[in-house]
């Protein structure tokens, strides 16, 4: 059978159509392959922005604010030593941008100044903290990008 130019092209095409195609049900029927929005309620947390800023703007206003660093023992979340601990309450939130699965959050509960997060809980990579703490009232918001 002798195929001319014209019939090649045409399946060429369709070889080329059929590859993109099968990568494009590959990516939309597979678990792993999952692309959601950065949080589930977006469009909430988006309504109390305004509270967000003003936490943040307290927050940098301190004389002395959030430390976090690494140790062999896990991240180490240092408040600032002129604050009572046993009055800061909160949230620390740990965000992965690359999984979604790895995301914790952990109730602030204080009887010293430092606060450690197990080094088994988090792993390499990148990771954004949020730390969202009131002291007397005062709601502050801390954030920052590391990698572990």
């Amino acid at each position: 059978m002798k195929i001319n130019w014209g019939t090649a092209i045409v399946l060429v095409f369709i070889g080329f159509i059929s590859f993109i195609l099968y990568f494009v049900v590959r990516m939309n029927t597979e678990k792993k392959y999952e692309h959601d929005l950065v949080t589930e309620d977006y469009y909430k947390k988006e309504l109390a922005f305004q509270n967000e800023i003003d936490a943040e703007k307290n927050s940098k206003n301190l004389e002395n604010n959030i430390l976090i660093h690494t140790t062999i023992e896990g991240l180490v979340i240092s408040f600032p030593k002129d604050k009572n601990p046993s009055d800061i309450s909160g949230m620390v939130s740990l965000y992965r941008p690359s999984n979604k699965k790895l995301d914790f959050e952990i109730p602030i509960s204080l009887s010293s100044s430092k606060m450690i997060i197990k080094d088994e809980n988090i792993i390499e990579g990148r990771w954004n903290i949020i730390i969202n703490w009131e002291y007397n009232d005062t709601s502050y918001l801390f954030k920052k990008s590391f990698t572990y």
